[in-house]
């Protein structure tokens, strides 16, 4: 048995509705290799965020009072803080520019796995895109498993 991890390269930017296999594959068929029996793909959230939509407006938003207070607390957008909170069961901890939060999903993670870092956003107001992680992240893998 071999122990091998291969980058892919020239992954281009994924959108909504890509197809994940596809690229991969191809990116896999560029360096002369293809998935075998056994392999494990290990895939950043974001990817599956980008192809699944998981985009959200935050301008869609309207703070609740207690998401304006919160993201006074947190030095924190309260578009972004009323995002989080949605995301969210519980608030675990707090401090400026974090919050720490069991997701819906249950994990227990900072800002609820909300991302805004290498997506294309509105260039008059460049917060105002985020991703969010995918709705099923099982189901999600057990689809690209299957395929």
């Amino acid at each position: 048995m071999q122990l091998a991890f291969i980058g892919i390269p020239g992954i281009p930017m994924v959108e909504p509705g890509d197809d994940l296999l596809e690229l991969i594959d191809a990116g896999l068929a560029n360096l002369g290799e293809s998935i075998q029996d056994g392999d494990v793909l290990v895939l950043a959230q974001k990817i599956v965020s980008k192809a699944e939509n998981r985009y959200l407006d935050l301008r869609t938003l309207e703070p609740t009072p207690e998401a304006e207070a919160l993201a006074v607390e947190v030095d924190k957008d309260p578009r972004k803080v009323q995002a989080i909170l949605d995301e969210s069961v519980e608030v675990v901890r707090k401090r400026p520019g974090v919050l720490i939060v069991e997701h819906k999903l249950g994990f227990v993670q900072a800002n609820a796995g909300i991302d805004q870092s290498n997506i294309e956003g509105d260039p008059d107001d460049p917060e105002a895109i985020c991703l969010l992680l995918p709705v099923e992240p099982d189901a999600s893998a057990r689809a690209l498993r299957e395929a």
